[in-house]
């Protein structure tokens, strides 16, 4: 495995997997001497999985119905 000329590196699907290392997962790395670990980042206050998700669906919705047409859909009438 190389580094590329921007000093990325792909890690393995099955590390990935093992790791639960899922898309846009913060890491950080610890460096003791000439080894390098990537770990799980810290999750700061208000910065989890559910507010990246509201900050990514923001802005993205229709108001085409209300909230009667949504609730009647949803109970089938």
């Amino acid at each position: 495995m190389r580094i590329t000329s921007k000093g990325q590196v792909t890690i393995p699907t099955d590390i990935r997997e093992r790791a639960s290392l899922l898309p846009r997962t913060d890491v950080d790395f610890d460096v003791d001497s000439k080894v390098v670990r990537i770990v799980r980042a810290k999750a700061r206050k208000g910065d989890g999985r559910g507010t990246r998700l509201v900050a990514h669906l923001r802005g993205r919705g229709n108001a085409a119905m209300s909230a009667d047409d949504i609730m009647a859909l949803m109970r089938d009438d």
